[in-house]
C-alpha cells in the first residue's frame, strides 16, 4: 500500500478522530507513543485536541501519512523551539505507523518525509526520544539518527518497569 504524505492537512473534526483512534491503535499494539499501557479513545482525545491547539498557534506542524482512501496511517509532528539558541532545530513528536501496516518499510519513508519538510524548514538538525528497551533506537540509527543521549530508568510506564528515556540527533546540513 502506497501512502501520500501531506504537509499541515486541515484538522476538520474527521480528521482529529482519525488521529486519536490512529494513536490508540498503535499504543494498543505495543507502541511507545506516551502512554503506559492499553489506553482508549477517551483517555487519548485531550492530547489529539492539545496537538491541535499548539498547531493552530504555530508551535507545531503534522506530517500526515494517508492511503489511497484519505484515511490517515501515519503521522509525524514537529514541535518548534521558541528560545533562539535552539530554533535552528525541531523535535519530532508523536512517530506512528498503523500497526496493519508496520513491516512494509512505512517507517522508512515516513522518515523520509520528515527529513525532506525539515529541510524546506530551513532546519539544521531533527530531536526525538524514543523509549528503551523495544528497540526503537536502532530504527532510528538505521534512519541515520544518533542517540545523544540517555537517562536510564527516565520513563516509568508500569509501576515496576522502568525504561531508558534515549535521545536521538539528525544532523541535516
Amino acid at each position: 500500500m502506497e501512502l501520500t504524505y501531506r504537509l499541515d492537512p486541515t484538522l476538520t473534526p474527521a480528521l482529529l478522530d482519525e488521529l486519536t483512534q490512529l494513536w490508540v491503535a498503535v499504543n494498543n499494539a505495543g507502541g511507545a507513543v506516551g502512554f503506559p499501557g492499553t489506553t482508549t479513545y477517551e483517555e487519548v482525545r485531550p492530547e489529539t485536541d492539545r496537538y491541535a491547539e499548539s498547531i493552530a498557534a504555530g508551535r507545531h506542524r503534522l506530517l500526515a501519512g494517508l492511503d489511497e482512501e484519505g484515511r490517515l496511517r501515519a503521522t509525524a509532528f514537529f514541535g518548534f523551539n521558541a528560545h533562539r539558541l535552539q530554533s535552528h532545530y525541531a523535535w519530532l513528536y508523536t512517530v506512528m505507523v498503523d500497526p496493519a501496516l508496520q513491516g512494509g518499510g512505512h517507517g522508512r519513508t515516513l522518515l523520509a518525509e520528515v527529513e525532506t519538510h525539515a529541510r524546506t524548514f530551513g532546519l539544521e538538525a531533527l530531536k526525538l526520544t524514543c523509549r528503551g528497551g523495544l528497540g526503537l533506537e536502532r530504527f532510528y540509527a538505521s534512519a541515520g539518527y544518533k542517540e545523544v543521549g540517555r537517562v536510564p530508568g527516565g520513563l516509568r510506564v508500569a509501576a515496576d518497569d522502568y525504561r531508558d528515556d534515549i535521545m536521538m540527533w539528525l544532523p541535516l546540513t
